[in-house]
């Protein structure tokens, strides 16, 4: 298993929606095993593969929820949520992200979420669940979809993620950080 680098905001690499996968099996499980490790590098509730620089329409997940581990994989995931709030989030309700390292902004979420798709063999999965679990499912389709959980900010945290990204100079590609070999941006 290989520990990959993250691209960091700004790398359009993170905007360009995933490819669908149609090929399965050995390669695409080794693919999903450093997935998983690079998210353990990094303490990641989940990791989708653009995020390392892969355009195919995976993502891996390893949380801990109401004292329950959920840990899996999905290929080729389609959502379906509860209603998605459209106010102010709560200040406490706070989200984070891998490619936006060492910040976190109150994001509304649906307190509800269904990702069906397949596993590496292309097998049917389907995963749900609420409250972290299901944040981090929206978070790693978003991901795939192309669009960063920054996307969903507003108002003032909208403002100050933008002031935030120029201030870090997270405007040009190639950007990117390596789990378990540079500074651990979160603090963990």
């Amino acid at each position: 298993m290989t520990i990959r680098p993250i691209l960091i905001a700004g790398d359009p690499r993170l905007t360009t929606p995933a490819v669908t996968v149609t090929v399965f099996g050995g390669e695409l499980a080794a693919f999903v095993d450093d997935l998983y490790e690079t998210n353990t590098a990094a303490h990641g509730a989940g990791l989708a593969a653009n995020q390392v620089g892969d355009q195919r329409s995976v993502f891996v997940y390893d949380l801990i929820d109401d004292g329950r581990r959920f840990r899996g994989h999905v290929v080729n995931p389609k959502l379906e949520t509860s209603v998605r709030p459209e106010t102010m989030p709560d200040p406490e309700d706070l989200e984070g992200c891998l490619s936006v390292p060492g910040e976190h902004y109150p994001t509304g979420r649906a307190e509800w979420a269904r990702v069906t798709g397949v596993d590496v063999e292309n097998q049917p999965i389907s995963v749900e669940g609420t409250g972290y679990l299901a944040r981090c499912l929206q978070h790693e389709t978003d991901h795939l979809a192309g669009h960063l959980y920054l996307d969903r900010l507003i108002g003032r945290n909208r403002r100050a993620a933008r002031k935030m990204i120029k201030q870090r100079l997270w405007t040009e590609p190639e950007n990117v950080w390596v789990p378990g070999s540079d500074k651990d941006p979160f603090g963990w």
